[in-house]
This record gives C-alpha cells, structure tokens and sequence, in this order.
C-alpha cells in the first residue's frame, strides 16, 4: 500500500474511524513486526518479549491515544518508535528490579557489528543515554530513537524529522558517536 493510502488511513483515524484504525494496522502490521524482530536480535537471548507481542503492546499504547494528530506514515512510525522504546524500558527496569533478576536487556548499537556478533548494550544505560543526547541534541536524539527502537531507515528519519536526507546521515553519524563514547566511558 502506499504511503499516500496509510497518510489518509491515519487521518481517518485520527478523525474518529475506528475502521480506518483497524485497516490501517493490518496494512502496517508486517511493517512493524519486522522492524520489532531487527530491535528484538539485539536482546539478551532469554527475554520472553518477542516481534509479535512488542507490535501488540504497542499497538494497544497507540491505540489508546486520546486524540491521535497523525500527519503522515513516517510520522506514525516516530510515535511506534516511542512506544517500543518506553515498552523496552519498563521491561528492562522490571527484569532489573526483580527479587532474582540482575540480567540486563541488550540492544544493538553498532549495526555494522551485528555481522561480527552484536555489539550489546544495556537498554537502561542506552534509555540514560538517549535522555542526556536530548539535552544536549534534542534532534539527534530523536533520529537515534527512530534508528534503535524501530529501525527506521535514514529517509524514513529524515522525513519524520522534517529534515533532509544529508542532514539526517551527518546527525546519524555524529549521534552514534556521542552515544558509543557515552556507553563506553562508563
């Protein structure tokens, strides 16, 4: 479907039509379990949260939305990418506050590294991390979420941004760098 047909699915929505809601997330669905299988390659092996029920946690948090201003697909997909993120989080704080617990969620940081095994990092340290970036770089720190929590590609970042593609590679660049040196120096 294109991308024409989920901007007027989520208008739609957004008006109140809750079978454009219904429509609309069978389209995007495949979209974002795949995008919830790459996050989901960098946890730790033993976690119990799979694509499939981060898609549906998510989508009962968007779905729950009071009144919902989608603008457009990539827009969409920025507000999903929020919800995987705070979804993560909270399981990752739950694992780390339970009685027995002590292990850590993982989460890929380095996607060239995945083909030499993952570079993992503790998505509480990665959520910390992020929280500092918006402080310093509240746009970086948005495209870094966009790329991590539902991986988005570079276009798909830059127009949910409202920037351009080039702006969009060069703040890549410089927040994956920010937050390997944030990571490592701890």
């Amino acid at each position: 479907m294109a991308s024409r047909d989920i901007t007027d699915l989520l208008h739609d929505w957004a008006g109140g039509d809750s079978r454009a809601r219904d429509e609309l997330m069978a389209v995007v669905y495949d979209d974002l379990k795949r995008r919830a299988a790459v996050h989901l390659r960098g946890e730790a092996a033993d976690v119990s949260l799979n694509p499939t029920a981060l898609v549906h946690e998510a989508y009962l948090r968007l779905v729950d939305q009071r009144r919902p201003g989608w603008q457009n697909r990539s827009h969409f997909f920025a507000i999903a990418s929020q919800m995987m993120r705070r979804i993560l989080v909270d399981r990752a704080r739950a694992r780390r506050t339970a009685k027995r617990s002590g292990r850590w969620a993982r989460v890929t940081l380095d996607e060239g590294a995945q083909a030499d095994g993952p570079a993992a990092v503790d998505v509480l340290d990665l959520d910390a991390a992020l929280t500092r970036l918006a402080t310093v770089d509240p746009r970086k720190c948005r495209l870094a979420e966009l790329r991590f929590f539902t991986g988005l590609s570079i276009s798909e970042a830059a127009q949910a941004l409202g920037v351009s593609e080039a702006t969009a590679e060069r703040d890549w660049q410089a927040a994956r760098a920010w937050l390997f040196k944030e990571l490592t120096s701890r």
